[in-house]
């Protein structure tokens, strides 16, 4: 990538587990023998790589435990890595723990100049930054007072002052924009879009995954300590959720999205001996040119076209129904031939109907089709095929819940 100024290469952070607090005494004293191996090896990182490039803002996602926090500290110096090559140009801040380099028996002022050393920041540019950074924080006169007088609000927002107003070229940020009240909250967000309009370099952690589609340009998400998917914030944070909302494990839910094997031309000519009435075949995803799609934009024009095999012709006036539900078994809509008023093809051997979405504006995410049919009354089942289809909406974040409705704004009256 040009113009990276982070680069982590195959990075792996391991963590020695002992099922015994003695054990860690035991095998730096080489108890048991040449070899005997006391702690599980736990992979915080897994070989991890990803490069930023200079002005990207970027959004890290992922359940506790996946390594978001991990990288974060690595990135900053916090921790080591345990294998693999880690590059950061440019100055960093970072809003992890705010206040952990904070002494409690020092004044606030005092805890500043502390900070900067800590940050490799002179005296002499600190001092530049004082006013801005007592503006900021608004807390008058306790600013001489022993830290540990502090209240909480107080602590956070001159903890946050400190770390915001060192004009980083890299701002790493892991759930620290929502501190304080809702004025001080404000001003972080102000200051936050000030960096983002400088063109500064931004690593966003957080679980609050509409402020991810907000503000990054671009999302990575985390699993298990492993990089899952690298790329466009919609696409990413959305299959990010549809994952949770699967409640499987990684691996099935990626095995999952990979099944869907595309349209094949069926064959019409077909043995129904062995159907007792109709048995429902497949469903084809298109768009408006007929083509094959796996993927659905938002607001796209889709065609289904639902094949079915009949065996008995003697059946009146069935009807076809097709359901999406979301990934999570959540129903999202239904409709039936019936309610169309549409009459089905009902002929013995292949059959197909089409179904067009003129505009299909589901939100971001993993859907699936149901496709059914059933008597003319649509009580009796005569055959039913669940997740026949399983699709991807792509999405720009233009809005949140299950669909974005046509509509337009009108400001006066």
């Amino acid at each position: 990538m040009e113009n990276s100024v982070v680069k982590v290469e195959h990075v792996t952070k391991i963590y020695k587990m002992y099922d015994d607090p003695k054990d860690r005494f035991r095998e730096a004293l080489g108890i048991g023998g040449k070899g005997k191996v006391y702690a599980k090896n736990y992979y915080a990182l897994n070989d991890v790589s990803f490069e930023v490039g200079k002005g990207e803002i970027v959004g890290v996602v992922g359940r506790n435990g996946s390594g978001k926090s991990t990288i974060l500290k690595i990135l900053t110096g916090v921790l080591n890595q345990t294998e693999g090559n880690v590059e950061v140009k440019g100055k960093v801040a970072a809003l992890l723990e705010l206040g952990a380099g904070f002494n409690m028996e020092y004044t606030g002022r005092k805890n500043i100049y502390l900070n900067a050393t800590m940050m490799h920041i002179s005296k002499a540019e600190i001092e530049k930054k004082i006013p801005d950074i007592l503006q900021f924080a608004d807390i008058g006169e306790f600013i001489d007072q022993p830290v540990k007088t502090y209240s909480s609000g107080m602590f956070v927002r001159l903890a946050f002052a400190v770390a915001i107003n060192v004009d980083p070229d890299i701002l790493i940020v892991d759930e620290a924009l929502a501190v304080g009240d809702v004025r001080f909250q404000l001003k972080c967000m102000d200051k936050f879009t000030e960096f983002i309009e400088a063109g500064k370099t931004i690593l966003f952690v957080t679980h609050d995954i509409n402020a991810v589609k907000r503000f990054c340009n671009r999302a990575i998400w985390l699993n298990q300590g492993k990089l899952i998917l690298d790329g466009n914030t919609d696409e990413v944070t959305d299959r990010y959720l549809d994952f949770l909302k699967s409640e499987m494990p990684i691996e099935q839910y990626l095995a999952q999205k990979d099944e869907n094997t595309g349209l094949t031309e069926p064959e019409k000519e077909i043995d129904v001996s062995g159907i007792d009435i109709v048995k429902i075949q497949d469903l084809y995803m298109m768009d408006s040119m007929k083509r094959e799609i796996k993927e659905i934009k938002h607001g796209q024009k889709v065609v289904l076209k639902v094949s079915y095999l009949v065996a008995d012709e003697s059946i009146e006036n069935p009807l076809l129904g097709v359901a999406i539900r979301r990934i999570d078994n959540e129903y999202i809509c239904g409709i039936n031939t019936k309610l169309d008023n549409v009459k089905i093809p009902w002929k013995k051997g292949y059959n197909e109907i089409e179904l067009v979405y003129d505009c299909f504006n589901l939100i971001g995410g993993e859907y699936y089709f149901d496709v059914g049919i059933f008597d003319q009354a649509g009580i009796v089942n005569l055959d039913y095929s669940a997740k026949i289809k399983t699709f991807f909406v792509k999405m720009d974040y233009v809005g949140e819940g299950i669909v974005v409705l046509n509509h337009s704004w009108k400001s006066g009256v």
